[in-house]
């Protein structure tokens, strides 16, 4: 069975999981990995915890500066460099949240907006469903300056941080105008690392982290099948 028939056998076997070289043309299943699309729909447990988390070297309170190694390093880099070639001071808002943490912060909001599910997903994911589980994003801040609110991106950290946070791996994952595809409002605080290989690429195309995976996926699979001849 050729690579295409495998992959269509798969699909249609309504499979989550891809083993070997097929996991290539779907990294975003692997929750371990840097491509892993989490939204309302691609979840995970309330047992999941990367395993490998650090303190992120920057200023923040403690308890929300937690990342993943490659992530933390990263940041730490940014905020660096922010400093360096503009004199401003980003702050670290909230990194790693794990599904307890997640289902208070979504009971809250579910509260505030009368249990109205619909409109508590446009601010808060639903535990299992927000990328701060995976140790992979950070909300960021200037500091001194308003945090989590979408006036941080009139604030020169703000500014800065959209334009270069592709240098260091990360993207802004939730920008203004792609609610449709992303499920919730624009949140220009909220970075999420890739790697920096992808980052550009990411940023570059302007589009959203869901429709960019499937041209990316499209590209791995046609190369898998070039490899894997007729």
């Amino acid at each position: 069975m050729g690579l295409l028939e495998k992959m269509l056998s798969l699909l249609a076997a309504g499979t989550m999981v891809l083993s070997g070289a097929l996991d290539e043309a779907a990294p975003q299943h692997n929750a371990d990995g840097t491509l892993f699309l989490l939204n309302r729909e691609y979840r995970v447990s309330d047992a999941y915890q990367p395993e490998d988390l650090v303190l992120t070297d920057v200023l923040g309170r403690e308890r929300i500066r937690e990342l993943r190694p490659e992530a933390a390093a990263a940041l730490e880099e940014m905020f660096a460099a922010c400093k360096a070639e503009i004199g401003v001071d980003l702050i670290a808002v909230s990194g790693f949240r794990d599904y307890a943490k997640q289902s208070r912060l979504w009971q809250e909001k579910l509260k505030s907006v009368g249990r109205n599910v619909e409109k508590a997903q446009e601010y808060v994911a639903p535990p299992g469903a927000s990328e701060h589980q995976l140790g992979l994003a950070m909300d960021i801040g200037q500091r001194g300056k308003a945090q989590l609110s979408s006036n941080f991106i009139k604030t020169e950290g703000g500014k800065w941080a959209t334009e270069n946070c592709w240098r260091f791996g990360f993207i802004l994952r939730y920008n203004e105008g792609w609610e449709s595809v992303t499920g919730y409002k624009y949140e220009p605080w909220h970075f999420r690392y890739v790697g920096r290989e992808l980052a550009k690429e990411i940023h570059d195309a302007n589009v959203p982290f869901e429709t960019w995976l499937i041209g990316y996926r499209v590209r791995v699979l046609q190369e898998m099948m070039k490899e894997d001849g007729p």
